[in-house]
């Protein structure tokens, strides 16, 4: 009994763990959709989404970010939920081949301002972060376990089979 009370403290603290850089001070609860129309410039936000362009200049990158709210380790949810676009700029240089249109990411920054560019034919209204932190999450890799069919990187697509093909080896064998 004494060891199952030692293992729940540990299994509940790796369940939802904020990276960091993520984790320090207190937010707004305004969202993207929010600061456009109401002014929260100099509020401070951690906000995610995924980038739909990058763009360097001489001493800053920006991002455009289509928001989607945060689970509770503040990376973007993937669901088709927005709360719509904003820029996020930072002072250092971020390679847009890495932070490319589809990758996921968290800013934490404050709001500077509102700037209005064309999305499209629509002229957007995108609430301007200066970010402090630009947090680019792992891609997620698919991973089929023990489910048919199984996929390797090495050996391709195969069906599991832990007796192997005549009942006595381990997985398909390749000669």
């Amino acid at each position: 009994m004494n060891r199952w009370i030692f293992l729940i403290p540990i299994a509940v603290a790796g369940c939802a763990t904020v990276p960091k850089p993520l984790a320090v001070g207190e937010f707004s609860e305004a969202t993207p959709n929010a600061a456009q129309i109401a002014d929260f410039v100099g509020q401070r936000i951690r906000w995610g989404g995924s980038i739909a362009s990058t763009e360097t200049g001489k001493n800053e990158t920006c991002f455009e970010i289509v928001s989607h709210p945060l689970d509770s380790k503040a990376r973007p949810l993937d669901s088709d939920m927005t709360w719509g676009r904003f820029i996020a700029c930072e002072s250092n240089f971020y390679d847009p081949e890495v932070y490319a249109k589809g990758r996921e990411v968290t800013v934490v920054g404050n709001i500077q301002n509102t700037i209005v560019r064309k999305l499209g034919e629509y002229e957007y209204r995108y609430p301007q972060v200066n970010a402090e932190t630009v947090y680019l999450w792992p891609k997620i890799v698919p991973y089929y376990g023990s489910r048919y069919p199984y996929y390797n990187g090495y050996y391709g697509s195969y069906w599991y089979n832990p007796w192997g093909p005549w009942n006595g080896g381990l997985g398909r064998l390749y000669w």
